[in-house]
C-alpha cells in the first residue's frame, strides 16, 4: 500500500543552503517556461494556431536546464507539469459533463510558480533513483545536483541535507519520486517521500462493528457506532479562522496594482490556510480511526454529498464543504488512514438523513435550529448526531442500540481534545497501528 513520509530538512552550511535555493529556483523556472509554452498553445496565442499543448518543445527546455538540475530532475519537472495539464483536462471534462456533479467550479489551467521579479516558489521533484535517504540517529538526505551548480558553488558529489525527525514509515519496499520545497510560512525546507509498504503492516479489526459519519463544517464529523458510542468533532473555530484568513486575502488583493493578482504575502496566507486545514484533517482521521479500531469497527460508512448539495445547496454550504473542509480530499485521507487498521470505508447516499425524525420517520415536519432537530411528535436531539445515527440504521436496515452520551472534541491547533461536557475525562491516546515508531516526523504543522 502507498504511504508518505513528510519531514523537514536542513542544509549543513550556508553554501549548501544557497546551492539548494538555486536548485529549487531553477526547477521553478523550468516549470514556468514549460507551462508558458503549453499555455500559449492552449490559448492559441503567439501564432501557435493548430498546435496543442503537447506540441511544446520540452526537449529543448530539458537540454537547457539539465546542466543545472541534472538530466533526471529536468525530466521529472517537465513530467510533473504534464501530469498537471492532464489533470486539468480531466477536471475540465468532468465540469462539462452534466451527469457529473463532483466539479462545481470552472477549472483553470496549471499556474506558474511565482515569477522572476517577485520571486519564484522554490520547489522541485527528484526521481526515485536520484536521491538516497539514510535513517538513524543522524538521518540524512542526499540529492543529485547538476554540474553547473556544483561548479558554481565549488561542490562535489551529491548535496547532503540533514533530516529533522523520524519517519512514519521506516520499513518500506520501494520509494517514489521526492518532492522538495521551501515552506515560506515557517522558513523551512521540507520534503515528501512516497513509499510502498507491505500489506502486513496493516492491523486486524478487533470485531465486526459498524460506524457511520455525517460530515459538515460547523461540526466536522458526527459519528455513530453499533457499539453505542457517538463522537462529535466541532469545527466552528476552524471555519471562522478559515473565513478570517480568506477575508484578509481579499483585502490584500483589492490593494494590488492593476494587472497584478497575487503577492508574496497572499501566497503565504493561502499556504498557511491550506496547511492549517490539512493538519486538522490528518489529526482528526488518526484520532477517530484509533477510537473506532478500539471499538472493534471494521466498516465505516460516509455520506456522499451529491444528493445533499442538490437539495440544500447554498453559497455558504458550498464554501464550507468544498473550499474549507475539502470533502473529497478528506474522504481520501480517511480511507488511506483506515487501510492501516484494515477498516473499509464506503461512500453511500445520506439524502434527507439530516431532516428525518428518528422517532416517527417524518422529513417534512421536522425543524432544524442551529444544532437541534425537533419534530411535532415530541422528538428533539442533536441534528448531526441524529443524522449519523439515522444514516447508520439505513445501512444496517435495523435499529442500533441505545446511544451513550456523545464524546465531543475541539481543535487546539495541535490535537483534538475532549471537551469537559463529554461523559468521560480526557485520555491519552495511543497509536494502535502495527507500524508504530518512537517519534513523529517534524512536519512543522501546529
Amino acid at each position: 500500500m502507498k504511504r508518505t513520509n513528510t519531514f523537514a530538512v536542513r542544509p549543513l552550511s550556508n553554501e549548501g543552503e544557497q546551492l539548494l535555493r538555486d536548485l529549487l529556483d531553477a526547477s521553478a523556472a523550468l516549470w514556468n517556461e514549460t507551462n508558458y509554452e503549453r499555455l500559449m498553445r492552449y490559448n492559441d496565442e503567439d501564432g501557435f494556431e493548430g498546435e496543442g499543448v503537447w506540441d511544446a518543445d520540452t526537449g529543448q527546455l530539458e537540454g537547457r536546464y539539465k546542466s543545472v538540475l541534472g538530466a533526471s530532475t529536468s525530466q521529472q519537472v517537465i513530467r510533473k507539469n504534464s501530469e498537471a495539464w492532464r489533470g486539468f483536462f480531466k477536471t475540465k471534462k468532468q465540469y462539462h459533463d452534466k451527469s457529473n456533479t463532483s466539479v462545481t467550479e470552472h477549472p483553470e489551467p496549471p499556474g506558474f510558480r511565482g515569477n522572476e521579479d517577485e520571486g519564484r516558489q522554490l520547489k522541485t521533484v527528484i526521481r526515485n533513483t536520484s536521491y538516497t535517504i539514510e535513517w538513524g540517529d543522524r538521518s540524512r538526505l542526499e540529492i543529485l545536483v547538476g554540474s553547473e551548480l556544483k561548479n558554481r558553488h565549488d561542490h562535489t558529489g551529491r548535496l547532503r541535507l540533514e533530516i529533522a525527525g523520524d519517519p512514519n514509515w521506516l520499513d518500506y519496499e520501494k520509494q517514489g519520486r521526492l518532492d522538495l520545497w521551501y515552506d515560506e510560512t515557517d522558513s523551512t525546507f521540507r520534503a515528501s517521500q512516497p513509499v510502498t509498504v507491505s500489506d502486513d503492516a496493516r492491523d486486524t479489526p478487533l470485531a465486526d462493528e459498524k460506524a457511520a459519519l455525517d460530515i459538515g463544517a460547523n461540526n466536522l464529523v458526527a459519528c455513530t457506532t453499533t457499539t453505542g458510542e457517538q463522537y462529535l468533532y466541532e469545527g466552528r473555530t476552524l471555519f471562522q479562522r478559515f473565513r478570517d484568513t480568506t477575508r484578509h486575502i481579499a483585502e490584500l488583493q483589492s490593494k494590488l496594482e492593476d494587472g497584478r493578482y497575487s503577492s508574496e504575502r497572499i501566497r503565504q496566507l493561502y499556504c498557511k490556510r491550506t496547511r492549517r486545514r490539512d493538519h486538522a484533517q490528518e489529526a482528526l482521521c488518526r484520532d477517530l480511526l484509533e477510537r473506532l479500531y478500539e471499538d472493534g469497527v471494521d466498516t465505516v460508512y460516509i455520506g456522499g454529498l451529491t444528493d445533499v448539495l442538490d437539495t440544500h445547496w447554498s453559497v455558504e454550504t458550498n464554501a464550507k464543504t468544498h473550499n474549507f473542509w475539502a470533502f473529497k480530499k478528506f474522504t481520501e485521507r480517511l480511507a488511506c488512514t483506515a487501510e492501516e487498521y484494515s477498516i473499509s470505508v464506503t461512500v453511500r447516499s445520506e439524502a434527507w438523513t439530516s431532516q428525518e425524525c428518528p422517532q416517527c420517520g417524518s422529513t417534512d415536519r421536522t425543524t432544524r435550529h442551529q444544532e437541534t432537530l425537533s419534530c411535532p411528535c415530541g422528538f428533539e436531539g442533536h441534528a448531526d448526531l441524529t443524522a449519523s445515527e439515522t444514516f447508520l440504521e439505513r445501512q444496517l436496515e435495523q435499529a442500533v442500540r441505545p446511544m451513550a452520551r456523545p464524546v465531543r472534541f475541539e481543535w487546539d491547533d495541535h490535537d483534538w481534545s475532549e471537551l469537559p461536557r463529554s461523559h468521560r475525562p480526557k485520555e491519552q491516546r495511543t497509536d494502535s497501528s502495527t507500524v508504530h515508531c518512537d517519534g513523529n516526523v517534524a512536519s512543522g504543522d501546529s
